[in-house]
């Protein structure tokens, strides 16, 4: 392709496995990278990296899924490094204080159907809060801009229904309760997704439709995903087809985001018409060559590489690492690079720079 390509028309292509110029490049930074390199008079206060960089894709989370929007955070208990905080879905979290990471569960209020149906289901269904939920701050709209001048394609990123659920009861009870009482998560499912579609029907007729919708799900662990294909298929499917079904009647795109090991539902999730799966995260037993080379005629592939190379600082080693894997990935389209997380503070501004422009460099097909 000899003629300019903007980073929306790339995304495009790569989704829909067709030619373009290059790889289309996107990234996601821990909020501790993005604090380090404001320190360091890297960034400009408030500068997002996906300006910084000009990737091909900008994409931000409107939506808030909090049941009790109107209850502020409240910290249970706190020390210098550590503080136990009461969430609006009643849930009771450890955070660090002075780290990003994932929060310790120490509680749930709601541990079943009844603590749903009484605590839960009832802030849902409230169509009073909706404008609430809705870009409260303004951040969605502001990006959006932007992106409809330089080109960008815009996703709207939010919560998909599996990680709407954990928040509330847990992954534990969620677990049980797939096992237990299947028909109390379907009508959770039921109940969040219809959330989903309300709130995003009433963003997009004040702002517009995006390209494309970005649902975070982080459905495995380690070698194995939460649950069987088969519990999947018959509990959580219907419900990410429902989502995908209603973007794509608005010819948009769906990227779903899963950390974890989740091969066994790759193939139910393209039945559900899945247009890219996002992370595939190596040290979880993701192999990205090997479901390129199984899934790549009928699913994109977005990142995938490996995070921990990065982290030796080492250009050397990621310059052999990526000529070890792009040339393969870029085949056939289909793939735009990524990492299979996110970019922590162990990794330097020129390492991650480097990696950027060789894996574009590699990944040109001109």
């Amino acid at each position: 392709m000899s003629e300019a390509v903007t980073g929306k028309q790339r995304i495009l292509n790569a989704m829909e496995r067709k030619p373009l110029d290059r790889i289309p490049v996107f990234e996601s930074f821990w909020l501790d990278t993005i604090n380090s390199w404001q320190n360091q008079n890297i960034l400009a206060k408030d500068e997002l990296p996906m300006e910084h960089f000009d990737f091909d894709l900008f994409v931000k989370s409107p939506l808030n899924m909090t049941a009790d929007i109107n209850a502020n955070e409240k910290i249970v208990e706190e020390n210098e490094t550590q503080k136990l905080v009461r969430t609006g879905n009643g849930a009771l979290l450890r955070y660090w204080k002075n780290k990003c990471g994932t929060p310790e569960h120490i509680d749930f209020e709601v541990k079943n159907r009844s603590g749903w149906e009484s605590q839960i289901r009832p802030l849902l269904k409230d169509k009073s809060l909706y404008e609430k939920r809705i870009d409260a701050d303004g951040l969605y709209y502001k990006l959006q801009k932007k992106a409809r001048q330089k080109d960008k394609f815009l996703c709207c990123g939010g919560l998909g229904v599996f990680e709407c659920i954990h928040p509330v009861c847990g992954h534990e009870f969620l677990l049980m309760g797939m096992a237990l009482d299947p028909e109390w998560i379907k009508d959770m499912c039921d109940v969040y997704s219809l959330l989903i579609i309300d709130l995003c029907e009433i963003l997009f007729a004040k702002y517009g439709r995006p390209d494309g919708i970005w649902f975070y799900e982080d459905m495995g662990f380690k070698q194995k995903p939460f649950m069987s294909p088969k519990m999947y298929k018959a509990i959580i499917w219907p419900y990410h087809k429902r989502l995908i079904d209603w973007a794509h009647s608005y010819n948009m795109k769906v990227i779903m985001h899963s950390c974890g090991y989740i091969e066994p539902l790759i193939p139910a999730l393209i039945e559900a018409g899945l247009d890219c799966l996002q992370a595939m995260e190596v040290k979880a037993g993701m192999d990205v060559i090997k479901l390129k080379k199984e899934y790549g005629q009928k699913l994109t592939l977005f990142g995938g590489l490996d995070i921990r190379v990065l982290e030796t600082n080492n250009k050397d080693a990621i310059g052999e690492y990526l000529k070890s894997m792009i040339p393969d990935l870029k085949k056939n389209y289909g793939y735009i690079l990524h990492t299979d997380h996110s970019i922590p503070d162990t990794v330097d501004y020129d390492t991650y720079r480097y990696f950027m422009l060789k894996g574009i460099e590699l990944g040109s097909y001109n």
